[in-house]
Formats: C-alpha cells, structure tokens, sequence
C-alpha cells in the first residue's frame, strides 16, 4: 500500500483530497490530509466581516465535512518535513512517511516583520483583516469609530488575494456613506507599487475608480516602521504617512515548517514548476495554492484552476508518464466596489487583465473590467459555490481551467 500526504486542509488541499479520491484506488493508495486545525474558514469572507456584510457563521464550518470518505484526516500539528527520508513530523511526535507529497500549507501574514507594526497600537487603531479574529477586532472597532483618517496599507508584494485591499478601500467608502459619515473619513490607499495594480490596465481603470470616490492613493511607499506613539507610519526614504485608523496588509509568508524544513525561499513559499505545479527540488513532492512560488495571484481561484492540472499530473507521475505542463496561471478574481457593484478581472502568465465578456464570448452575462450590479451578483453568489462545489471538487459549469482568449480585448502583459 502506498501513502499519498496533504500537508493542510485549506482550501487547496481539500480540493486535493476530493479530486484523487475518486481517482486513486483505494486498493493501492492510502490518502491522508493533515491540518491541525478542526474549522474551514471561506477566507474571502474576512472583506465582509468589518462591514457587518457576513457574521461568522456565514464564513465558518467544520473542516471534517468536507473531507471525502476514504480519505484519513490527521488533526495534529505539521512539525517538520523530511524530503530525503520522505517523513513528516508531528506535533503528537508521530512520524508519517509518505510516496508522494502535496503541499497546501498556504500562507500567513507577519506584521512582525515591520518595525512596530505588532506594537501598542495593535488590534487598538492598527488592524489587518486577513486574519479571521484581526477582521472580527476590526468590526467592533468601525462599530463606534467616529472618524478620521483612514490608511488602508499593503506592506509588499506578493499577498494573497491582491484586489482585496482595493475592495475594503471600496467598501469603506460604501461603508461610511451608509453611515452618514462619509465627509467625516479620509481614506487614503498606501502602497508598494506604482499604481492601484500589479497589471497596467486593471491599474488605470481602478486608479479611476480611487478617484471618483475620493479616495486618495499615496504610491512607492515601502514601509519601514509604525510609529505608534505618534501614529505614522514611516517609509525607507523618510516619507510620514499619519493616521487615526491604519488597516494594513503585512508582509505575506509561507508556513513557518517550510522554513524549518528548509524547502522555502525567503519568503517561505516553495520553488515550484509554474506548469507542472512539481516541487524544483523534488519530484515526489507537488505544492498548490499559496505555498508555492509561481508568479500568479495567491487566491482561491487559482488553487481551483491548479487542482485540475495536477489532479492529472499525480497520476500521471505515479504512471511514470511526462507531467503536463499545462497551468498558465490563470486567475479570476470578483472585485467588490460598493454599492452593489463589483467588476471582474480575468488573466493569467501573458495576458493582463482586459475589457470582454465572460465566460461566454460577445454574451457575458459578466464583463470584464466593467463595474455592474450583475458581478457584484457573481461575487456574493460565490460563497455558496465555494461551500457546495469548489470544496468537493465538483466542476463549475462554463468557467475553464485555462484562461479562455475568446470575448477579450486582449494586450499581451
């Protein structure tokens, strides 16, 4: 009998486990996932959390009921990763070997590697919102915040999901508006890069959509401290930024046991075949989702694309059969802006995000790069989607795993 291991019960990984399920018999294989924690979080849900869009209940299940029968949840700590040896190491001090490795560990935020960040002003008019509890803080605190300026900050690139601090800049404004408050807030968007995107004319169209709504953009700004006594925060050329509310994007990290097991890079994501999905190190061992390193947008989409792929590239590796390297990067991403309006943004390793029709050509019903109420529709209705189909493996229907050219106004990135 043979052991195939899933290193994380995310969303990557239980993918994993639904699809090889099915095609892996049981006869030969032996299928574990191991995640020390027992509550599924729907991570996209964090944006709504602060905005008293979603409660916890909407975002939260068990993680055992979307396990597929047949396959051994391992509910313990991941200590350690022996590639030569081929074993894992447990928090209970149980060792696991395995023949083939998947890993789905995804990734953290670290406000601890920026000066001051996780200081006296943390969780008090410091927030993220990518945590589950950092989001529930947040929400208690706009409750009874009576204004002021607002910072919504990403520290650096990558981060998962990279259109969400755009959103909770959107939503705010939404938001506050609703509360009849609006001229009391100043929101400012902070960021690394040079524009409100990492692709050119996703960029300019939300740069515009920064600007209508009176939302300022301070741009190039790469962090270097937070002065809480002072409330600023602080750049590496001197530039101040102060604040009465900074919600800010830490630095985003792979799993802490990738850096112990020494199969990260210094951000701790894994180098990974952005084609294939196979580890650059070793053959038996697959990443998907947000622990690897290949250059598209850590988000739930793009682990969903990813899972078809190597779904295929598992068997045929066990076949020992030439990996497909079929992956190109595709990503689609529901971009909320208030008001019941959202765009959509559709792209992948050459091809930025563009005007068009999705996902059938010259008939939508979605557009890209528009902001309608139809999308804004396909935004929320993802949740549902996300419990009942993407988890279990289920296909959803018309949306491909490559990026489909036809309906785009395509410009090569």
């Amino acid at each position: 009998m043979k052991r195939l291991v899933i290193l994380g019960a995310g969303t990557g990984g239980t993918m994993m486990a639904n699809h090889l399920r099915d095609k892996l018999p049981q006869s030969n294989w032996e299928i574990n996932i191991i995640d020390e924690r027992t509550e599924h979080h729907y991570q996209p849900g964090y944006l709504f959390l602060p905005f008293d869009i979603y409660i916890p209940e909407d975002i939260t299940k068990p993680v055992a009921d979307f396990i597929p029968n047949g396959v051994r949840w391992v509910n313990d700590a991941i200590e350690l990763i022996d590639p030569k040896e081929q074993l894992i190491h447990l928090g209970s001090g149980d060792r696991l070997h395995y023949d083939i490795l998947i890993v789905a560990t995804g990734c953290r935020i670290a406000p601890e590697e920026v000066e001051g960040m996780k200081g006296a002003e943390w969780q008090k008019s410091v927030f993220d919102f990518y945590t589950f509890e950092g989001a529930l803080a947040l929400r208690n605190h706009l409750r009874n915040w009576k204004g002021g300026r607002l910072l919504v900050h990403i520290t650096e690139m990558p981060i998962k999901c990279p259109v969400a601090p755009l959103e909770f800049a959107f939503l705010a404004d939404h938001y506050f508006k609703e509360k009849g408050m609006r001229d009391q807030v100043e929101i400012v968007y902070v960021t690394p890069l040079s524009g409100a995107f990492t692709k050119p004319t996703a960029a300019a169209t939300l740069g515009h959509l920064l600007e209508s709504k009176d939302i300022k953009i301070e741009s190039d700004f790469a962090i270097a401290e937070v002065d809480n006594e002072r409330k600023v925060i602080v750049d590496y050329g001197g530039r101040e930024l102060s604040f009465d509310l900074l919600v800010t994007v830490p630095t985003n990290k792979g799993s802490d046991v990738i850096e112990k097991s020494g199969l990260g890079d210094d951000l701790n994501y894994i180098p990974t075949n952005k084609a294939t999905l196979q580890s650059k190190a070793y053959s038996n061992i697959f990443v998907i989702g947000d622990a690897s390193d290949v250059p598209t947008s850590k988000a739930g989409s793009v682990a969903h694309f990813e899972a078809d792929i190597l779904t295929e590239n598992i068997i045929r590796f066990i076949n020992s059969e030439p990996l497909q390297e079929e992956f190109d990067g595709h990503a689609n991403c529901f971009v909320e802006t208030g008001g019941g309006k959202a765009l959509l943004i559709d792209f992948n390793y050459t091809h930025e995000p563009v005007e068009g029709t999705f996902p059938f050509p010259g008939v939508g019903p979605l557009r890209l790069l528009k902001e309608n109420r139809m999308n804004h529709m396909g935004k929320m209705a993802f949740r549902w989607i996300y419990w009942n189909m993407l988890l279990k493996g289920t296909p959803i229907p018309f949306v491909s795993t490559k990026m489909q050219e036809a309906g785009k106004n395509f410009v090569q990135a």
